[in-house]
């Protein structure tokens, strides 16, 4: 199994991830509800937890801020770390049902994590309708993205039902092991100094064109490249589109729905396009189909969509946000995704400037009300959020119990909904994570989007 890398240091795009923690509308936890085909052995289960959090320095390690949030925040080890603040049990009410279960999850992510704490916690919960149980896993998205989260499940989930416990190993070291940089002179210093990502020069320059936009003609032209990349992005005021899903709460209802891997991969081939451009259409296509039977049909919506950016080196979290305008008028499934297909391709080769991490870098010596403010603004421009993560493909198992389904659940940050797929085996299965007071029929979004995969499958 490959060495995982996890910075003692929160990368830029982390760190504006944990300080917008501070508005519950912009909150970053990311989950999964798993259907299992029987309850796992309790104690092999948190055996398991024990050897993942030996392997893993992130999973027993806090968040501390620097001095005046003047440089990313620091990973150090929670002295108090106990794995059964982290790893509970419960039982389902009669009837037992995995609708019950949805409910939970939804309440169960929604909750602020204790900050004083590692950032994850898992739930198992027994006494489900046919002998079955399910595991709530949470998360916050400064610990991993979707895809390494993928890698870090391995630790403690197996390929056969009847695996042999893990031997016992000594507690991995961070990767940069040491005294924590807040503890000495020196490495505060180094922190302030080797905070940005940017060269030092050129992100005092991009300050200074963010206070004088006058100064563009005498700055460097990194400077000046990376200041117009940024203004781009946050000059993109255009509010969402939906005439509909205008309202925001924190009220909170997980769907979930399935298709089959195989048939949308071949329907994306067979339309010229890629299995992200297939799923963004299906989405796309059940939000327009959404609004017309609600009796108000919208031409377009604008969405965004995570892009993976890892690579060997890369750590905890290597992904980028792009925002593109959707077709969702009349028009059949195959235009639409040639439509998107477009877009899609145009997005992915946007301005490298105004990437995540850039535009994190640049707004990390902004004060954090401001910071909250910018994010509110640009998430007002956003009518939904889609995210693709690619899964195991064979059977797994959790303490001797098969997993069955394994639904992702999104961070909202301020949208009417998250739309996040993980391929599991042979099977798509898609967590939908809505606003209810954005969008007040859930199951009729949910119905729509199984109908969306079902004509793609054909088209």
């Amino acid at each position: 199994m490959s060495e995982l890398r996890f910075d003692r240091t929160m990368s830029d795009s982390e760190a504006l991830m944990w300080r917008l923690e501070d508005d519950p509308h912009l909150s970053s936890p990311v989950g999964t509800v798993t259907l299992l085909d029987r309850a796992p052995d309790y104690d092999a289960f948190r055996r398991r937890m024990q050897y993942a959090v030996s392997a893993i320095p992130r999973l027993r390690q806090r968040v501390m801020s620097t001095p005046g949030n003047l440089a990313s925040p620091v990973w150090v080890d929670d002295p108090e770390f106990d794995l059964d603040r982290h790893v509970r049990r419960i039982a389902c009410p009669k009837p037992g049902s995995f609708r019950q279960v949805l409910d939970l999850a939804a309440l169960f992510l929604a909750d602020p994590f204790d900050q004083a704490r590692p950032l994850w916690q898992f739930v198992i919960v027994e006494g489900l309708r046919g002998g079955k149980a399910a595991l709530i896993q949470k998360a916050h998205h400064t610990i991993t993205d979707g895809e390494r989260g993928v890698e870090l499940s391995m630790r403690f989930l197996d390929v056969e039902r009847d695996a042999p416990d893990p031997e016992p190993i000594e507690p991995t070291e961070p990767i940069d092991d040491g005294p924590s940089p807040l503890t000495t002179t020196e490495g505060v210093r180094d922190l302030l100094t080797g905070a940005m990502r940017l060269p030092i020069e050129v992100a005092r320059q991009v300050g200074e064109l963010l206070a004088d936009p006058s100064g563009i003609p005498d700055a460097s032209a990194s400077a000046s490249r990376t200041f117009m990349g940024v203004m781009a992005e946050l000059s993109d005021t255009e509010p969402a589109r939906s005439p509909l899903w205008t309202e925001r709460s924190l009220q909170r209802r997980i769907e979930t729905a399935t298709a089959s891997l195989i048939e949308v991969k071949t329907s994306a081939k067979r339309l010229g396009g890629t299995l992200n451009t297939a799923f963004l259409t299906a989405a796309a296509h059940a939000a327009g189909q959404y609004h017309l039977e609600m009796g108000a049909p919208v031409e377009g919506l604008r969405a965004s969509m995570a892009i993976s950016t890892r690579t060997e080196g890369s750590g905890s979290n290597a992904f980028s946000l792009a925002r593109l305008v959707v077709p969702t008028g009349d028009m059949s499934i195959a235009e639409r995704f040639a439509a998107i297909d477009q877009v899609t391709q145009q997005a992915r080769h946007a301005n490298e400037s105004a990437a995540l991490d850039t535009l994190a870098t640049v707004t990390s010596v902004l004060p954090g009300q401001l910071i909250t403010r910018i994010a509110r603004q640009q998430s007002n421009t956003i009518d939904f959020v889609t995210s693709n993560v690619r899964g195991a493909p064979v059977p797994l198992f959790v303490a001797g119990a098969e997993m069955l389904e394994n639904y992702p659940v999104g961070p909202l940050i301020g949208t009417a909904f998250n739309l996040t797929l993980l391929s599991y085996q042979d099977r798509l299965d898609m967590g939908i994570n809505i606003d209810t007071a954005a969008i007040t029929d859930p199951e009729l979004l949910t119905r729509l989007l199984k109908r969306s995969f079902k004509q793609l499958a054909k088209a």
